[in-house]
């Protein structure tokens, strides 16, 4: 049916749109929902390895963390410092890093620093999600090349 099969009904066009908005508006809500659960794999599963990481580098604060894992993506993964703060602080509670507070630079900033706990964490760390990263990289191969390869069974997609 199409709101062009109402002829002048105006109840009944109000009730399809009605039902054509709902339609749309879950379809949005599904494709939201599927964006926010990629990303999670990395907030949740990588943003504190790759705090730890980069705070085996060098002490910082937060909205350095951020700036230095978009600089070595490339720009592809710019974690939100409202992402970042909450596993620093969860971090420290659990004593993998320490967070002091910092006015040096005229600016007062808590820098936090990887404690012997926290490089162990680390390696640790890396060592449990080595094959979990490798088997979801080929994962991600296997379904982009389905997706994107352009062999002739794919062509008519």
């Amino acid at each position: 049916m199409s709101k062009f099969d109402f002829k002048g009904n105006t109840k009944e066009e109000e009730k399809f749109l009605y039902k054509e908005y709902k339609r749309k508006l879950a379809e949005l809500k599904k494709v939201k929902k599927e964006q926010e659960a990629v990303g999670q794999v990395f907030t949740k599963g990588l943003l504190p390895i790759y705090a730890l990481y980069i705070l085996s580098i060098n002490p910082t604060n937060g909205n350095d963390i951020s700036h230095k894992i978009g600089e070595r993506t490339g720009g592809r993964w710019v974690p939100s410092t409202g992402g970042i703060y909450p596993i620093l602080r969860k971090l420290e509670k659990n004593k993998l890093v320490i967070g002091k507070w910092d006015d040096s630079k005229n600016k007062m900033q808590k820098i936090y620093t990887l404690t012997d706990l926290g490089v162990c964490e680390l390696k640790n760390r890396k060592n449990l999600l080595r094959d979990k990263i490798e088997d979801s990289l080929e994962v991600f191969k296997i379904v982009y090349k389905d997706l994107y390869d352009e062999s002739e069974e794919n062509k008519d997609l």
